[in-house]
């Protein structure tokens, strides 16, 4: 496919939101890319996108519209042909994909822990009583309620950077972080502690970025394939099955983990009430290629458990 390669002439289109997150996962795509074919970095275009989830930061997500937020602008942009391809963190993914539209490839996941931020405290265990927690994440926020109800969990939009510096501001004294985000911007001067899956399952899918393309791009399904990990691609056929099961959004607290173990995967899973007062659980071994057809029988199997209003907002 050497003649379809991209140039500096005519460069691959890579949409990203514009965060130094968002941009650090979009440069490491194009790393990848330009390594497996050998090919110079001006021979890809990186291309920002404001979305709308980027542009209001100072409401919930649950009230502008949940997931969608981060990425409508962006696949619309893909659509239409002003991008080739699109890097998303797949925490922040719908679980459909507008027609047209396909999410197929992975990079190697990382560090998928939440990790524990504070200025004052080295753990979650070390704040006092009706200390001050902020956090935009309805899953940490339930997750919290439910181990610490004496803490304050208080709203805490915004980007990794914005989050960093309200707590810095005073705004709340303690916060978390996803790992991977931390990882990926070497940020190693900020206070944190990781915070182990056992103590609090991450986000469905944490950790992972993926490459989203047009169904009917064959030239780019074929670059694609030369750099798509298929571990990850395999956890998240379950982790996104399960996800799916549940109807899945921002405004579910929901958490889950598929780690293989040889030909096994294993899948954890976790749905809580909105304010954290209750919590269901569940956990699973099969086959590998098992996992999504797993994923999404225990995601009704714990919906039933659950019963009607179980994610009823009760603040």
């Amino acid at each position: 496919m050497t003649h379809d390669l991209p140039s500096p002439a005519a460069p691959l289109k890579i949409g990203t939101r514009g965060s130094l997150l968002a941009l650090a996962q979009a440069h490491e795509t194009r790393d990848r890319l330009a390594r497996a074919f050998d090919l110079p970095f001006e021979a890809f275009s990186i291309v920002v996108i404001k979305t709308t989830g980027d542009r209001i930061i100072d409401r919930p997500l649950k009230e502008i519209g949940g997931k969608g937020l981060f990425t409508r602008e962006i696949e619309e942009a893909l659509l239409d042909g002003g991008i080739d391809i699109a890097v998303h963190s797949m925490k922040d993914m719908p679980t459909l994909q507008p027609e047209g539209l396909l999410l197929d490839t992975y990079l190697p996941r990382e560090d998928v822990r939440d990790a524990f931020i504070s200025p004052r405290a080295a753990s979650l265990t070390d704040l006092a009583p009706g200390t001050v927690v902020g956090t935009s994440s309805l899953r940490r926020s339930a997750q919290l309620r439910l181990r610490r109800p004496d803490l304050e969990v208080v709203e805490f939009r915004g980007n990794l950077q914005t989050r960093l510096m309200k707590l810095d501001q005073g705004v709340a004294e303690a916060t978390f972080l996803a790992m991977a985000g931390l990882n990926r911007l070497k940020l190693e001067d900020v206070p944190y502690t990781p915070i182990e899956t056992s103590v609090m399952l991450p986000a469905l899918a944490q950790g992972a970025i993926g490459i989203e393309r047009r169904q009917d791009d064959s030239r780019v399904a074929a670059m694609l394939e030369a750099i798509h990990d298929t571990p990850t691609g395999q956890r998240l056929a379950a982790e996104r099955a399960f996800l799916a099961a549940l109807d899945g959004s921002c405004e579910t607290p929901i958490a889950g983990l598929a780690e293989l173990d040889g030909s096994e995967l294993h899948l954890r899973g976790e749905v809580l009430r909105p304010d954290g007062s209750e919590v269901v659980e569940d956990a699973l071994r099969c086959p590998i290629e098992d996992g999504a057809d797993a994923g999404r029988d225990m995601a009704l199997k714990m919906l039933e458990t659950a019963g009607p209003g179980f994610f009823d907002w009760r603040s």
